[in-house]
């Protein structure tokens, strides 16, 4: 497969010039957004750990009503 090498060569030579053209006046976020970055990414693993331990606690399981017959032995059922 040389021509995929070649071809990723070619590519590499047309993004290096592309790196070098960063214009140094532009607003860039900085470090005071990643560290608002930081802060809301653990602000969310928090809540989904909170949210974890909550859902950890729901019974999903219903309650059988008491006074109900088994689905096979009600009255009028076609499947007798």
């Amino acid at each position: 497969m040389p021509d995929m090498s070649a071809s990723v060569s070619l590519a590499m030579t047309h993004l290096v010039p592309l790196a070098k053209e960063v214009d140094q006046n532009k607003v860039t976020p900085g470090v005071l957004g990643f560290i608002v970055f930081a802060v809301m990414a653990v602000a969310v693993w928090g809540l989904m750990k909170s949210m974890n331990k909550h859902m950890q606690k729901v019974d999903f399981k219903e309650a059988p009503e008491t006074g109900a017959e088994p689905a096979g032995k009600q009255a009028g059922s076609p499947a007798q």
